[in-house]
């Protein structure tokens, strides 16, 4: 399973790496497409300076699942992540873009609005497990934990679009949980040891 990849500066300053496991996926024009919408986004955000699309397909049942596109865009510890499905390319393309677009004025809407209780509460349908099924780890993930200050962990958070977020503190140097309440201003759970 080869990677077929382009690594180019957009406008000077973002480099954008692009992957397919399918390398007849990426065509110049597809490539060219997707350089274009994803470095118009450092306009709104010049800290911008490196970006990863990946792009798959998959036989799904649904043809508007079967080409997904997950973007990774930022700079120094801070990221913004978007993942969009679509029937075609340019389509997935323009809502990955779309998302990450809507992800970055909201964040900084959130930065000029902060502290006039402006809400960003998501409403998310979640499915439970079936009456005779216990619930089980579906999925595991690791990351690299950094020392942020409390306003960098809630812009990273903001950034990635999730409504919880770990951190080291850079205070104290232990785990903290940064998590989005329903009312939409933020709660923090700080670790101690026993």
């Amino acid at each position: 399973m080869g990677l077929d990849t382009g690594q180019r500066n957009i406008g000077g300053e973002m480099k954008l790496e692009i992957f397919s496991k399918n390398e007849s996926m990426l065509t110049e024009a597809i490539e060219s497409y997707a350089r274009k919408r994803v470095g118009k986004l450092d306009r709104y955000m010049p800290w911008i300076t490196e970006g990863k699309l990946e792009i798959s397909q998959e036989d799904a049942r649904v043809p508007e699942e079967r080409i997904t596109i997950q973007a990774t865009l930022g700079s120094k510890g801070m990221l913004i992540r978007s993942q969009e499905r679509a029937e075609d390319m340019r389509t997935a393309i323009d809502k990955v873009t779309e998302a990450l677009s809507s992800r970055i004025k909201r964040y900084k809407g959130k930065r000029y609005d902060k502290g006039r209780g402006i809400s960003l509460t998501r409403v998310a349908a979640a499915e439970g497990p079936e009456e005779n099924e216990a619930p089980q780890v579906v999925k595991s993930k690791r990351f690299l934990v950094k020392p942020m200050s409390q306003d960098e962990a809630v812009d990273q958070m903001e950034l990635l679009g999730h409504d919880f977020f770990l951190y080291l503190s850079a205070e104290t140097g232990k785990p903290n949980l940064l998590y989005r309440r329903k009312d939409g201003n933020y709660g923090l759970i700080e670790t101690e040891t026993g």
